[in-house]
C-alpha cells in the first residue's frame, strides 16, 4: 500500500459501524492499519463487524453509543481513548431516516431524524475535535451525508434536511479547525446496495430512481473504499471542506 493511505499507529472512529456503510468503512480502514473502534446502539451487530475484520487480521474495540446523549458521547469516546487512543480518524456515519410526505411528519419523526443525522455529527465532531485541539494532534473527520443533501425527492424532508446542514457544519467546522490541523470533509455517497436500501431499490420508486442514474445501477459498497480512505488518510492531506460524490453521475442527471 501507498504510504500515504497507511493508517498504521492510528485510531479511527466509526459510528453506526455494526451495519451498511459504516460496517464497510470499519474494515477498510482496519484493512489499512487502523485500530478501529467500532461504534453503535446494538452490540450485537458491531460484534458482527468486529468478527469479520479479526478475520481479516484486524484489531478493534467494540463501543456501545447513542450519538444524541452528549453524556453517551463523551463516555464513549472516553473508552476509546483508553482503550485504543485518542481517535485521530472519526467517520461520522450514523444516521436514520423516517420516510414520510411533510404533513404526515410529526415533531417526534422530525426531532428523532434531525437528533441522529445532524446533531449527532455535531456532538461526535466537537468531542474529538476538542479532544485533538487539547493534545494538539492534527485529525481527519468524515461527516457521511447524501445525494439528497443537494437533490430532491418527496417523502423525506426531514431527512434532506438533515443532510444538507451536515454539508454545512462540515464547511464551518473547516474553517475553524484548518489551523489546527484538523481536516473535515464530508462523503456524499448516492444509492447503495444495503440492508436498509434494498426494498426500496426494488419498489416502483426505487427502480426509477435507479433507472435515471448515469451509469444505470446502485454502487456497490466496495466502490466507497477508495473515496473513504482518501479521505481519511494523508492522501487527502490537503482538503479540507471538500463534498467527495460518489454516486454513479447521479447529481448530474438529466432532469
Amino acid at each position: 500500500m501507498d504510504a500515504a493511505f497507511d493508517l498504521s499507529g492510528r485510531t479511527a472512529l466509526v459510528t453506526g459501524a455494526g451495519s451498511g456503510l459504516g460496517r464497510q468503512f470499519a474494515r477498510v480502514l482496519a484493512r489499512a492499519g487502523a485500530k478501529v473502534a467500532l461504534c453503535a446502539r446494538r452490540a450485537e451487530k458491531l460484534e458482527e463487524t468486529a468478527a469479520m475484520i479479526a478475520g481479516d487480521g484486524g484489531e478493534t474495540l467494540c463501543v456501545t453509543l447513542d450519538v444524541t446523549d452528549p453524556d453517551s458521547v463523551r463516555d464513549a469516546v472516553d473508552t476509546v481513548v483508553g482503550g485504543s487512543g485518542l481517535p485521530r480518524i472519526l467517520i461520522n456515519n450514523a444516521g436514520t431516516n423516517r420516510p414520510k410526505f411533510a404533513t404526515d411528519t410529526t415533531v417526534e419523526d422530525w426531532d428523532a431524524v434531525l437528533d441522529t443525522n445532524l446533531r449527532g455529527c455535531f456532538l461526535m465532531a466537537k468531542e474529538i475535535g476538542s479532544r485533538l485541539i487539547e493534545a494538539k494532534s492534527t485529525g481527519s473527520i468524515v461527516n457521511i451525508a447524501s445525494v439528497l443533501a443537494v437533490r430532491t425527492q418527496k417523502s423525506v424532508s426531514a431527512y434532506m434536511a438533515a443532510k444538507g446542514g451536515l454539508l454545512q457544519l462540515s464547511s464551518s467546522l473547516a474553517l475553524e479547525w484548518a489551523r489546527y490541523g484538523i481536516r473535515v470533509n464530508t462523503l456524499v455517497p448516492g444509492y447503495f446496495n444495503t440492508e436498509i436500501t434494498e426494498e426500496f431499490l426494488q419498489s416502483g420508486p426505487g427502480r426509477k430512481i435507479v433507472a435515471n442514474i448515469p451509469f444505470g445501477r446502485v454502487g456497490e459498497l466496495e466502490e466507497l473504499n477508495g473515496p473513504i480512505l482518501l479521505l481519511a488518510s494523508d492522501a487527502g492531506s490537503f482538503m479540507t471542506g471538500s463534498a467527495l460524490v460518489a454516486d454513479g453521475g447521479h447529481l448530474i442527471s438529466s432532469l
